[in-house]
């Protein structure tokens, strides 16, 4: 057998500790299917005391991660460390600048700095591969680059963050309000103690993000992203959704248009009928389109310690065997610089909520609005009669341009009739 591939693992947290016992418990598994062992040679992490319930006894400790990185007798810098920036950037910048491969599972790190890393790596001939940086354990990364290869794809979407998904499928399922499921999540670990990133969408966004430049060969552009989270969800949404045949869904969406690529994150209605309506609870699920493979799905566990670590060795697995894919399934230099769809310009179906004061003209009012900016209603939703208090009305639209339902709501907003600003969610046609 060939020599061993030696790797270093910056970071022992959740995934960290993962990692060592699947390279342990399949060990032999593993050198049969990479041609070689794979050994940690190295390790670092912030407290060394620390009992993480493997045996570091056989690896070196280096309380400095970016002079581990470049040490000469490691092969492979594995960062589990986490963050767009700060040491994990450090950790992998040296690994690739001195010729190291590196795997990350940092979703952060590549949608902010991705194109610049890959680029590196490039040059230097060396893999710098995130298969566990998106959906977890889900191929994704693969799945684009190599089996669906021969594609054009023309649209990818999916839900990239179980914390919302586990959410909005509880809210549903309880009946209950957004705020008492969340501390729910919280007391069961789905969610942080500041749980920003998940429920306002920027986890998803730097999952998206770094899915678009894999599928369209694109450099990757986070700022890019239109995000928007599920903080203003109600129960009432969730209940008329049912009502109108949708479930709703945090949903991260891309697509080639006219005006650029389009990428937005955001709550959207789905036909309860479809496949990506029923991935319930904290597993994601990933769509792609291809012109001609059709339509893909991809489901499973989006985090946690055994489906993140099953990704990030699979990478190592392919550095193993000299199994080599351009990190972002074409090379790095021929990335394209597309401009950012306008999120104004998006076209598509609306579902709106208004708290509005129940007295004669008030729908009129309404439909006048939207008659202005040549928005058409499908339907509409109004429950009984309360005279002079408070009641909700529930519409639909056909499609139209996102910037005409802005205005129109703008306008329905100013109406001293309506009592709250007017709640927005998309329609998708998936």
């Amino acid at each position: 057998m060939k020599p061993p591939l030696k790797i270093a693992l910056a970071g022992l947290g959740t995934v960290g500790a993962g990692t060592l016992r699947l390279l342990r418990s399949n060990a032999d598994l593993l050198a049969g299917r990479g041609g070689k062992r794979i050994v940690v040679g190295a390790v670092s992490a912030r407290d060394r005391r620390k009992d993480r319930g493997v045996d570091l006894s056989a690896a070196r400790w280096f309380a400095d991660a970016a002079a581990m990185a470049v040490d000469p007798e490691i092969d492979v810098v594995v960062e589990l460390i986490g963050g767009a920036n700060g040491v994990a950037l450090d950790v992998v910048k040296a690994a690739l600048a001195h010729g190291k491969h590196v795997v990350t599972a940092n979703k952060a790190l590549m949608a902010h700095h991705g194109t610049e890393l890959a680029r590196l790596a490039e040059a230097k001939g060396v893999a710098l591969a995130f298969e566990a940086a998106v959906a977890g354990g889900i191929p994704i990364m693969k799945t684009l680059r190599e089996g669906l290869a021969a594609n054009r794809i023309a649209r990818v979407y999916g839900i990239l963050n179980g914390t919302s998904n586990f959410i909005l499928t509880t809210m549903r399922e309880s009946r209950r309000e957004f705020s008492e499921v969340l501390g729910e999540a919280q007391e069961v670990g789905y969610a942080e103690a500041d749980p920003s990133f998940d429920i306002d969408g920027v986890d998803a966004a730097h999952k998206l993000a770094i899915l678009t430049s894999v599928a369209f060969g694109t450099e990757v552009d986070f700022a890019g992203v239109y995000v928007e989270g599920i903080r203003h969800i109600s129960a009432l949404d969730i209940e008329y959704a049912a009502e109108l045949g949708f479930r709703i869904k945090l949903l991260g969406l891309a697509r080639p248009t006219e005006h650029g690529i389009e990428q937005r994150v955001h709550p959207c209605m789905v036909q309860r009928t479809t496949p990506i309506a029923n991935v319930e609870g904290v597993f994601n699920a990933i769509m792609v389109e291809g012109d001609f493979c059709g339509r893909i799905m991809l489901q499973g566990r989006g985090a946690g310690a055994e489906p993140t670590a099953s990704a990030v060795v699979a990478d190592l697995l392919d550095i193993a065997a000299e199994r080599r894919s351009p990190s972002f399934a074409v090379a790095a230099r021929t990335l394209s610089a597309l401009p950012a769809s306008p999120m104004e310009r998006h076209r598509g179906a609306y579902y709106i909520r208004l708290m509005v004061v129940d007295r004669p003209g008030v729908i009129a009012d309404v439909a006048a609005a939207l008659r202005d900016e040549q928005v058409s209603m499908e339907a509409m939703i109004q429950r009984g009669r309360s005279p002079t208090e408070a009641v909700p009305v529930v519409l639909t639209t056909h499609e139209t341009e996102e910037a005409a339902m802005r205005r129109a709501l703008a306008r329905i907003a100013d109406l001293s009739t309506v009592l709250e600003p007017p709640r927005m969610i998309r329609i998708e046609s998936l």
